[in-house]
């Protein structure tokens, strides 16, 4: 189970996962799975695994069934949900769509049909096209019924339409409505994954996409449930461009990053409130997750304590300095002058957890206990008023008011665990702008997290930086990523393990992905129910 990472505790030889265990004495734990399911496509698999097999450049649909998150992440609620009627309408009609922008495009048709058609209909070449492109959509070899059933689709069409790139065209979008396309099939046989199941499993995972050539070639010698063989492979796409893709995928879930689609900001209290907010913020955040973790292999906690970040001239104006670049976006470093720093400090986070007219510390702090530290907040009661106060002479500041809101016992219980972390954010308004005044009263930003005090948004990035949650929380958010389903029970003690190296190995995503990947949490399967 090699993985090259540079080692911490200044050791000049690299370790690997089997010396993290020989010196942490760790062993792999036993893991009781649930039943496997399948996955749905999320909508950024369905238009990655579009371009891998039909190239870029093609108007990709916008009117699919919608994701839906469960348990805070998206992977999930991708194992629960299904497809409407109207759904099988959508896919269909874009199924027909892309094969029509395909085969209207010289290049594209010759990247996807390697030989020439000898008549209206050429079995051949149909067979050469289809077969390669059914192994490359469904992630598997076509078995020899579904290939039939593919080629006669096309020669049918061909003969009516008189035409063999038309005939194709229909089994092509036959692939691409199948449920062998939308649904990950990986059921496994009661005891483990198959091989080419591994290679969908890992390659969705790393890249949040299909299975390239190499992979499935893997597969098919059966190299994916050996433990070398599944390294070299896990390697190699760590090293790919790709890896990119799925760092981003996964942090776009786990952070709910993909919420700023839909930012919105009442623009007559927030100035600097603009269409492109949402996507700038996002992009700011992903840039320094893909710099920490694919470009540096950098140690996952320096994300909320770095003040390096990638600004565009829009959040340059909102977090009044310089912008670094002319156009799009350029390196800079935060002086500190206004406390903000990390991921915590960036408008992604600062203006989703906030509401449409005003900042709430509420939502910040509950986006802290419940997405970075995995802590269960229970759900208001329906007969409760949730509402803080509106501001008054006597409560003018955010603190001043929760103080009056949590004189309720009923809200208390809850509040008292996020609203002190979220206060401690509150000289930076609903888009992120920093301020010091409210309502003409002096924020206070303190505050303490878990029994240990911060003066401002400043400290409290070194709070959660160093809590010890912080990190096997990770573990637990990738393992459900990765399985596509909440950690039972039975997975607890994977949890604690990979935790273990996690933190041993210096927080290093790269280490946590690969021990995840060899693990049998991630290689095992439960029995099909």
């Amino acid at each position: 189970m090699a993985l090259m990472v540079a080692a911490l505790m200044g050791c000049e030889k690299p370790l690997d996962a089997e010396e993290v265990d020989a010196t942490l004495d760790r062993v792999a734990p036993e893991v009781t799975l649930p039943s496997p399911t399948l996955r749905r496509l999320t909508r950024s698999q369905y238009d990655n695994a579009i371009r891998e097999l039909l190239g870029d450049g093609l108007v990709l649909p916008s009117n699919l069934e919608p994701d839906e998150a469960t348990d805070g992440l998206q992977a999930i609620g991708a194992s629960l949900t299904t497809i409407s009627p109207r759904g099988v309408e959508q896919y269909e009609s874009a199924a027909f769509g892309l094969a029509e922008q395909v085969f209207e495009n010289e290049v594209l048709r010759g990247e996807l049909v390697p030989c020439t058609p000898s008549g209206v209909v050429d079995e051949a070449c149909a067979e050469e096209t289809l077969a390669a492109f059914g192994r490359r959509a469904w992630r598997r070899p076509l078995e020899s019924a579904e290939l039939d059933t593919l080629l006669a689709v096309a020669a049918q069409a061909a003969t009516v339409l008189d035409d063999f790139d038309a005939g194709l065209r229909y089994a092509v979008a036959a692939v691409l409505q199948s449920p062998n396309f939308l649904f990950r099939v990986e059921l496994g046989d009661g005891e483990q994954f198959n091989d080419y199941e591994m290679a969908t499993r890992l390659s969705f995972l790393l890249w949040n996409s299909i299975p390239d050539d190499e992979l499935l070639d893997a597969a098919e010698a059966g190299e994916l449930l050996d433990d070398a063989g599944l390294m070299v492979q896990a390697e190699r796409m760590l090293e790919d461009p790709r890896f990119e893709d799925g760092i981003r995928a996964f942090f776009t879930d786990t952070w709910g990053l993909y919420e700023l689609d839909d930012l919105t900001k009442d623009p007559t209290v927030f100035t600097h409130m603009s269409p492109e907010v949402g996507s700038s913020a996002r992009e700011e955040t992903l840039l320094g997750v893909v710099d920490n973790v694919v470009d540096s292999d950098g140690d996952y906690r320096d994300l909320f304590t770095t003040t390096r970040t990638f600004l565009d001239r829009k959040l340059a104006s909102i977090y009044s300095v310089r912008a670094p670049a002319r156009e799009g976006f350029g390196e800079a470093v935060l002086d500190g002058s206004d406390d903000r720093r990390g991921f915590l400090g960036q408008v992604s986070f600062l203006a989703l957890q906030s509401h449409a007219v005003n900042s709430s510390a509420t939502l910040r702090g509950r986006f802290v206990r419940e997405v970075l530290l995995c802590q269960y907040i229970p759900p208001p009661p329906s007969d409760v008023d949730t509402s803080i106060p509106e501001p008054s002479a006597s409560a003018a500041t955010l603190r001043e008011r929760v103080a009056v809101h949590l004189e309720d016992p009923y809200c208390s219980s809850c509040h008292t665990m996020m609203d002190p972390i979220g206060l401690g954010f509150e000289q930076f308004d609903g888009l992120g702008h920093y301020r010091t005044m409210e309502e003409g009263a002096v924020i206070d930003p303190s505050g303490q997290l878990d029994g240990h005090d911060f003066a401002d948004a400043w400290g409290l990035a070194d709070r959660v930086a160093s809590h010890e949650r912080l990190g096997p929380c990770l573990v637990r958010t990738a393992l459900g990523y990765a399985s596509g389903r909440s950690v039972t029970d039975g997975e607890e003690a994977a949890v604690d393990y990979l935790a273990e190296g996690f933190t041993f190995m210096d927080h290093r995503l790269r280490f946590l992905l690969m021990d995840l990947v060899m693990s049998d949490a991630f290689r095992l399967a439960g029995e099909v129910e």
